[in-house]
């Protein structure tokens, strides 16, 4: 004989799928915002533009007041997008833009024609943004590296300006991560004017010859930090510009490319400041640089409170280097009476081989020598069998404390 369910129990099972219905329409931040690019008309056939639809979803996403929307680029699919701007401010506090197929740039640099020639995709004043996944965004940069002004001044309308592939600009609260960059035409990551800005895991790719390929331009922000990121680029691996503090660069793994660089700086005569720098437990092999700052005679301002601690170097041309008297023309600068004060910089903690005879270039100025110098636990060999490396510091003071080579400051 069958029993019918008892009212009891029936509510019990009734109540569990009410549950369960409502944990399936929510994810941990309690909303389930997620606005899929194809949705909105993209295609993903690397062949159709599909800028406008990431706008349209970019644009229903910020607009919505609650929770944290989601812009989803699905995986398996190439998306070409020509020259876009994803503009703030949104309504929600926080909103997150996941790449998991692979953003493409337009193969030729006619596209830009009437167009800002400094920019394909930017990020511009948007509070808790978060740009994460497992895609790629490639910037096909051949067709602007074979038109450049660096390798080939002799062109006919050569090119000095050309796309950087992410610009985040007053982006407060934000972060980066786990993306791949490939082939950006120029500079593959800009923050510019952002406070509260986290770059995570990751990976920075373009050939050594590729010409002003910086990995990331930090400039007019503060509080930032890099970490656990790997860049092979043709210039700095990580480049600092004016009006930068409180930046933390730590486990990262740099080359080809020039180095970890504070500057150049003060090229047009201005005020720089620069203060609050930590670079730490990085690698560097076979760029031209290492821990470097470089700053133009003419500027004026400081880089101060800087700290490089243990870093490592395979084969770097200069592992140490400070050039006060940076220019156009290596070597050629006139002594002037100006230049940017560099003080309170300390190299602690490091080791490796350097691929020239100059393991440590201190080229500070006569006019404002750098001060407060402080070297430690520094030991640097040459790369090559049989070779000697040296110290080589001009007009920089301060203190040093088991480093090879050397003696090299002033007290």
């Amino acid at each position: 004989m069958m029993h019918k369910p008892s009212f009891e129990i029936f509510a019990f099972i009734l109540s569990l799928g009410l549950i369960s219905s409502e944990f399936g329409c929510s994810n941990a931040y309690g909303t389930a915002n997620i606005f899929n690019v194809l949705d909105y008309g993209a295609v993903g056939n690397s062949i159709t533009d599909d800028s406008q639809a990431f706008l349209k979803a970019w644009k229903a996403a910020c607009s919505t007041p609650t929770g944290t929307p989601k812009v989803a680029i699905p995986p398996n699919k190439s998306f070409l997008l020509n020259p876009a701007l994803f503009r703030g401010p949104c309504r929600a506090k926080n909103i997150d833009f996941e790449i998991s197929g692979t953003i493409l740039a337009p193969k030729s640099p006619t596209v830009w024609n009437r167009l800002d020639a400094s920019q394909w995709l930017a990020f511009s004043g948007v509070t808790g943004l978060n740009v994460y996944g497992m895609g790629a965004i490639d910037g096909r940069g051949n067709g602007w590296w074979d038109q450049s002004c660096r390798y080939r001044p002799q062109l006919n309308g050569c090119t000095k300006l050309a796309p950087t592939a992410l610009k985040f600009i007053s982006c407060n609260e934000s972060s980066l991560r786990s993306v791949h960059f490939i082939d950006s035409p120029q500079t593959h990551v800009l923050v510019l004017g952002c406070n509260f800005f986290d770059v995570n895991n990751v990976t920075i790719q373009s050939p050594e010859n590729s010409p002003n390929t910086d990995g990331i331009h930090i400039q007019f922000s503060h509080h930032l930090t890099i970490s656990y990121t790997n860049i092979a680029s043709g210039d700095d691996c990580v480049s600092i510009g004016d009006f930068t503090s409180h930046l933390s660069i730590t486990n990262v793994n740099c080359g080809p490319g020039h180095g970890i660089s504070i500057g150049s700086l003060g090229k047009d005569g201005n005020f720089v400041q620069v203060e609050n720098i930590h670079v730490s437990n990085s690698f560097f092999k076979g760029t031209t640089n290492g821990a470097r700052i470089k700053t133009w005679q003419v500027g004026k301002g400081y880089v101060r409170n800087v700290m490089f601690e243990n870093l490592h170097f395979d084969s770097v041309q200069n592992p140490v280097i400070i050039d006060q008297n940076y220019c156009d023309v290596r070597g050629a600068c006139q002594e002037l009476t100006t230049g940017v004060q560099v003080s309170q910089v300390t190299y602690r903690g490091f080791d490796g081989t350097s691929s020239t005879d100059v393991a440590i270039n201190l080229n500070c100025s006569q006019a404002v020598p750098c001060t407060g110098i402080s070297m430690e636990s520094i030991n640097l060999v040459a790369a090559g069998v049989g070779r000697q490396v040296i110290a080589d510091c001009g007009n920089a003071h301060g203190k040093e404390t088991r480093v090879v080579p050397g003696p090299c400051l002033q007290n």
